[in-house]
C-alpha cells in the first residue's frame, strides 16, 4: 500500500508543486511536477493516482480562468436559521453554476453576520446573475442576497502543503498586480478544446501523453488539440494545472490539512483599492484575495482575502500582520472582519452556454 496522506514526505514534496505551481498548459504535466519537485515522473503519477483513490485528493484538473468566460460573484445570502441546511443542500447539490457552498459565522454580531450562506456563483455570459439569484432564492426561500462580483483579481491559487510553515507577516518583495476581469468570446472549436481540457481527471488517467485522450473525445489530433489549448491560454483562459487537496474534512486517517477557513474584509479609502488590493494580495499565507464591493450590508468592504490553517489563532496573528502593513503604507481602513468557514462543499462552477440553456429550461418546467 502506497502512503496517501498529504504529510508523508514524498507527498509533501509533490503536493507543495501539484497544488499550484504548474501555471497554464503543459503537454507533460505530471513530467514538469516530477521535474520540479525532484521526484521520479513514475512516482509521481503513482502518487497522485493513489491519493486520489484514497480522497486524500478530491479531484486533478486542468482549471480555468472562468472570471473571463461566465459573469461570477461571491453570493452572501440571508436564510432563516430553520431553512438553512435545506438551502445549503439544495446549492451544492441541484445548481451546477454554484461553487463553493460554505455557511461561514462571526466571533460576534457584527455587520452582515446574519448572512451565513456564501457560495460563489458563475454564469454564462449573455445571462444574468441577478435572475439567477432570484431563482435560487425562490427555491430555497432566502429572505436576501447580496452579489459581489470581482472587479479585480490580486491573489488566486491553493498551495495548503506549502503554506502550512508560513510565519505571519511573511510577503512578496513587491505588491500584487491586479488581474481585470475581461470577458472573453470563443468559437465552437475553442469550446470543444475547453471542455474536454477542464474535465476531472480519473486515477487511470494519470499517466505519460494524459491529453491524448482528451484530444480523441474533442475530435482532434494531439497536436491540434494542444495548439488550440496553448492558444487558450495566451489568451490567459487557462489557469494552472492542479491537485485539489481534500482541506476541508479529514483523511480516511483522520488528518487534516485545514481546520480552520478565513475570509477577512477590509473597507479601504474608495480609489484606494487597486494599492490595498497589491499591499494585501502580497501576503503569503492567502490563497484569494480580491477587490468586491460587499455595500451597506457589510460596511462597504472592498478587499477580501481569504486564508486557511490548522489554528485559529495563528490566523488572526496573519491578519493582524496584514493590518498594520496596511497602516505602514497609509490605507486606512475603516472597517474589518472575520467570517468563518464551517461547513463547506466544493465543486467547479459549470460555464457552458449550452448546459446553461438547459438548466434554465429544467428550472422553469419544476414547480418552486
Amino acid at each position: 500500500m502506497l502512503p496517501v496522506e498529504h504529510n508523508d514526505p514524498i507527498n509533501e514534496k509533490i503536493l507543495a508543486i501539484s497544488e499550484d505551481k504548474i501555471a497554464g498548459f503543459v503537454r507533460e504535466p505530471f513530467a514538469e511536477i516530477a521535474r520540479r519537485s525532484g521526484v521520479a515522473v513514475e512516482v509521481v503519477m503513482e502518487r497522485i493516482a493513489a491519493m486520489l483513490r484514497a480522497g486524500t485528493v478530491r479531484r486533478v484538473r486542468q482549471t480555468l480562468l472562468a472570471t473571463n468566460l461566465a459573469d461570477g460573484a461571491l453570493v452572501a445570502w440571508k436564510v432563516a436559521p430553520e431553512r438553512i441546511d435545506a438551502a445549503f443542500d439544495y446549492m451544492s447539490q441541484n445548481d451546477p453554476f454554484s461553487g463553493h457552498v460554505v455557511l461561514r459565522s462571526t466571533d460576534s454580531v457584527t455587520a452582515g453576520s446574519e448572512y451565513k450562506l456564501w457560495t460563489t456563483l458563475k454564469v454564462p455570459h449573455g445571462f444574468s446573475l441577478q435572475r439567477h439569484g432570484e431563482i435560487l432564492a425562490d427555491r430555497v426561500g432566502a429572505d436576501h442576497f447580496r452579489l459581489m462580483p470581482a472587479k479585480g483579481i490580486f491573489t488566486l491559487g491553493v498551495g495548503h502543503v506549502r503554506r502550512k510553515t508560513i510565519e505571519p507577516g511573511s510577503k512578496a518583495d513587491e505588491p500584487a498586480k491586479m488581474q481585470t476581469v475581461q470577458a472573453v468570446e470563443l468559437n465552437d472549436e475553442e469550446w470543444n478544446v475547453l471542455l474536454a481540457l477542464k474535465r476531472e481527471f480519473t486515477p487511470e488517467e494519470i499517466q505519460p501523453n494524459p491529453w491524448a485522450r482528451r484530444a480523441a473525445e474533442a475530435g482532434l489530433s494531439l497536436d491540434e488539440f494542444c495548439r488550440v489549448a496553448e492558444q487558450l491560454n495566451t489568451r490567459k483562459i487557462v489557469g494552472r494545472f492542479s491537485t485539489f487537496l481534500e482541506h476541508v474534512k479529514p483523511s480516511a486517517g483522520g488528518i487534516r490539512v485545514t481546520r480552520f477557513n478565513a475570509l477577512f474584509h477590509w473597507a479601504v479609502p474608495p480609489g484606494r483599492e487597486l494599492e490595498a488590493g497589491g499591499e494585501v494580495g502580497r501576503h503569503h499565507i492567502l490563497t484569494h484575495c480580491y477587490w468586491r464591493e460587499a455595500g451597506p450590508e457589510f460596511k462597504n468592504v472592498n478587499i477580501m482575502a481569504v486564508a486557511h490553517g490548522t489554528d485559529k489563532q495563528l490566523l488572526l496573528e496573519h491578519k493582524h500582520a496584514i493590518d498594520e502593513h496596511l497602516a505602514a503604507c497609509g490605507i486606512s481602513v475603516a472597517y474589518t472582519n472575520v467570517f468563518w468557514g464551517g461547513r463547506s462543499e466544493i465543486k467547479p462552477s459549470e460555464i457552458s452556454p449550452h448546459l446553461y440553456r438547459e438548466w434554465l429550461a429544467q428550472m422553469s418546467a419544476q414547480p418552486a
